[in-house]
């Protein structure tokens, strides 16, 4: 009866404030197995990532009250949480905003609207722990 662990076991937080984005990550990634929960405002977020520890954080930049940069920097300085893997979302999408991103210590980053290929082999990249230049194929684990 005990399935052995895989991705069904990660869990990822999804920090938007849109609906529409929401439910459109929640479509995809549930269909391909993870756990999701959501929070819409960037106020509660990091009391959130604090206590459930997600395996990723779907950061959206632009949030109500507390900026996604923010979240990701509070984060990175607590080093209880450096497990937490943090993709960040922005509808810019300009080479600075990534820059300041992966600066404050973000995993990875993708702009909105995004190709959901893309963002699925990005989520799928993060949580394998592989560096972004690795390629997505091919490091399958069968167990």
């Amino acid at each position: 009866m005990d399935k052995e662990p895989d991705r069904a076991a990660k869990h990822i937080l999804v920090v938007e404030d849109e609906d529409n984005i929401a439910i459109a990550l929640d479509y995809l990634l549930t269909r391909e197995g993870y756990r999701l929960e959501r929070i819409a405002t960037g106020a509660g977020a990091e009391a959130l990532i604090r206590e459930r520890r997600p395996d990723l954080v779907l950061l959206d930049v632009m949030l109500p009250e507390v900026s996604g940069y923010e979240i990701c920097q509070n984060v990175r300085q607590d080093a209880a949480l450096a497990g937490v893997k943090i993709l960040m979302m922005t509808a810019r999408g300009s080479a600075m905003e990534r820059r300041k991103g992966l600066a404050m210590g973000a995993d990875g980053f993708v702009s909105k609207p995004f190709e959901l290929k893309e963002l699925r082999a990005e989520v799928r990249q993060i949580l394998a722990g592989e560096p972004a230049t690795a390629p997505a194929e091919g490091q399958a684990h069968h167990g």
